[in-house]
């Protein structure tokens, strides 16, 4: 038996706790360019929802093999199993008992997933959006841009994860230079970068949410408002950016790099139609960049089949999760 708390204060937890709920760190990477969040569960992988033990629980990628959904990563099955024990007692609970009025009852523990869980990620984006609204956020004018990449591309971040963060640096550098053209002279912009590799499908999309400052400081450190951004323009500059970045890894030859640049539709596509006036305004919409892969308003029970499905969109089917007869 071990106190959580002041004994004149708190109750006495008694804990059953399973041996990989010792490992669980929880990090928090600040700075001037910060990447909210990157998904640990990233393609169309999904289990399925197991009657029995963790043993017998089998995991498919939609019947496709890893020549088109990448390299099954261990990771996806851990995240996966933590989420079906997510609330489950049978994983570990505290009996929480008040010694004045001797009442108690029982706390399951939570899986604590990052990205996926979405009981687990609502509780974190809150912490995550009152830390960015107190330490983070300048208070001035913000908005979203989304930055998308062609499909032919996106093997090479499917198979190549590392990628991901020179996509991010290459949308930085696009956004930098743009400021820089707009206002004639440098200028450095308040940042959060959040890395999506996932779709309303939950099909394999990387593409990174923005939360910019609409505008940057200059040398002399005086902030200077950039009244609307171009999508075009900086389409057309992100674009250059992730083609040298793949030209320099030699992913891509330079004649392939200047026919995607000459295509009228290059796949490459920018826009910032969501814009705040206040530090309020803009925390919303970083909770929003950080959401999980899975939404509880779209898993259905279908129980005449005893299966569970996942609602794409506004559609009123339901996909069956994959190895489902």
């Amino acid at each position: 038996m071990r106190s959580g708390f002041p004994a004149d204060l708190g109750p006495i937890l008694e804990t059953s706790l399973p041996p990989w709920r010792e490992s669980i760190v929880l990090g928090i990477r600040s700075g001037r360019f910060y990447i909210g969040c990157l998904p640990i569960i990233s393609s169309t992988s999904f289990p399925n929802m197991r009657a029995g033990s963790s043993e017998n629980t089998g995991f498919a990628v939609l019947g496709r093999g890893a020549n088109e959904d990448g390299y099954f990563r261990p990771i996806v099955k851990e995240v996966v199993e933590r989420y079906l024990d997510c609330d489950n007692p049978r994983s570990g609970f505290a009996r929480i008992r008040y010694p004045a009025c001797r009442a108690e009852h029982l706390l399951t523990f939570s899986c604590k997933t990052r990205g996926f869980c979405p009981s687990c990620q609502a509780k974190r984006v809150e912490i995550w959006g009152d830390w960015v609204r107190d330490r983070l956020l300048w208070d001035v004018p913000h908005c979203q841009v989304v930055f998308t990449i062609p499909k032919m591309l996106r093997i090479f971040f499917k198979f190549k994860r590392r990628l991901l963060g020179d996509l991010s640096r290459a949308a930085l550098r696009a956004l930098n230079r743009y400021f820089q053209a707009a206002a004639g002279e440098p200028l450095i912009p308040g940042v959060i970068g959040v890395i999506q590799t996932f779709g309303d499908r939950i099909n394999f999309h990387p593409h990174l949410h923005f939360l910019v400052t609409a505008g940057g400081l200059n040398a002399a450190g005086v902030f200077r408002e950039i009244s609307r951004i171009d999508d075009a323009r900086l389409s057309e500059i992100f674009a250059r950016e992730v083609l040298a970045t793949l030209e320099g890894k030699e992913l891509l030859s330079p004649e392939w790099a200047e026919r995607l640049l000459s295509w009228r539709h290059s796949g490459f596509n920018v826009h910032r139609l969501v814009r705040t006036g206040t530090k309020a305004e803009a925390e919303r919409v970083g909770k929003y960049m950080i959401r999980p892969v899975v939404s509880l308003e779209r898993l259905v029970f279908q129980e005449s089949e005893g299966k569970v499905g996942y609602r794409l969109g506004r559609r009123p089917l339901c996909q069956r999760l994959p190895g489902e007869g």
